[in-house]
C-alpha cells in the first residue's frame, strides 16, 4: 500500500515543484500571454472601433451621395423646365415672325396686284380710247367725204347749240 499513499515528503516536493512551475509560469509564461492578449484585446477594440468609425463614415457618404442625387435630379429637372420653356418661346416667336411675314407678303402681294390692275386698267382704256378714236377717224371720213354732208352735219350741231 506504499504506493497508493505518498509519502509526505514525496507531497511536499511535489508541492515545492509545482509552487516553482507555477511562479517560473506566471513570472516568463502568464505575463508575456496575457501581455498578447490584452495588446491583441486592445487592437481588436480598435479595430471595432476603426469599423464603426467607417461603418458612421460609409452612412454619412450614403446620405450625402443620396442628397447629391436628390439636388442633380432637381437641377436636372430644372433646366429641363427651362429648356422646354425656352423652346416654346422660341417656337411662339417663330409662329409670330411667320404671322408678320406672311402679312407682309400678302400686303405686298396685294398691293402689287392693285397697281398692275391698275396699270392694266389704264393701258386698256388707252387701247379703247386709241381704237375708239380711230374707228371714229374712219367714220367721220367716209361719211364726211363730200361737202353736202359736211354742211348737214354743220347745221345739225348748230341746232343742237342752244345759245343763252
Amino acid at each position: 500500500m506504499d504506493l497508493l499513499t505518498p509519502d509526505i515528503g514525496l507531497i511536499f516536493w511535489q508541492f515545492v515543484v509545482f509552487m516553482a512551475v507555477v511562479i517560473v509560469l506566471a513570472v516568463f509564461v502568464w505575463r508575456p500571454i496575457s501581455d498578447a492578449l490584452r495588446a491583441r484585446e486592445g487592437k481588436i477594440e480598435d479595430a471595432l472601433q476603426a469599423a464603426e468609425t467607417a461603418k458612421e463614415e460609409m452612412e454619412q457618404i450614403k446620405s450625402d451621395n443620396e442628397y447629391l442625387l436628390q439636388e442633380a435630379r432637381a437641377e436636372r429637372d430644372e433646366i429641363l423646365k427651362e429648356a422646354i420653356s425656352t423652346a416654346n418661346q422660341i417656337k411662339e416667336e417663330a409662329k409670330g415672325e411667320t404671322s408678320k411675314i406672311t402679312e407682309k407678303m400678302i400686303s405686298d402681294a396685294r398691293q402689287s396686284i392693285e397697281s398692275e390692275k391698275k396699270a392694266a386698267i389704264a393701258e386698256v382704256k388707252d387701247l379703247v380710247s386709241t381704237l375708239s378714236i380711230d374707228i371714229a377717224e374712219k367714220l367721220i371720213r367716209e361719211k364726211l367725204g363730200d361737202e353736202k354732208s359736211q354742211k348737214t352735219l354743220v347745221n345739225k350741231f348748230l341746232k343742237d347749240v342752244k345759245v343763252n
